[in-house]
């Protein structure tokens, strides 16, 4: 079901199984991105801290295919 750009996410309970449909649940959400998505818009972040931010995680995400390289090489 779509409404407007929320997509509505069921989760059906099987036999009174709460547990087991609330582990589903998380489980799509955390495929599907949502949290991060939710944890990433809760508060305003200024553009330069957004760049900031990206550069400091590419600059994490290089060091460390740099070490997988070097390790590789060994």
């Amino acid at each position: 079901m779509v409404y407007g750009e929320r997509r509505v996410m069921t989760v059906f309970v099987k036999n009174g199984n709460v547990d087991q449909a609330l582990r589903k649940f998380k489980r799509k959400i955390v495929d599907s991105n949502k949290l991060f998505d939710y944890k990433e818009k809760e508060f305003f972040e200024k553009p330069s801290q957004k760049r900031k931010r990206k550069k400091q995680s590419a600059v994490v995400r290089e060091r460390k295919r740099q070490e997988k390289f070097h390790k590789e090489r060994k």
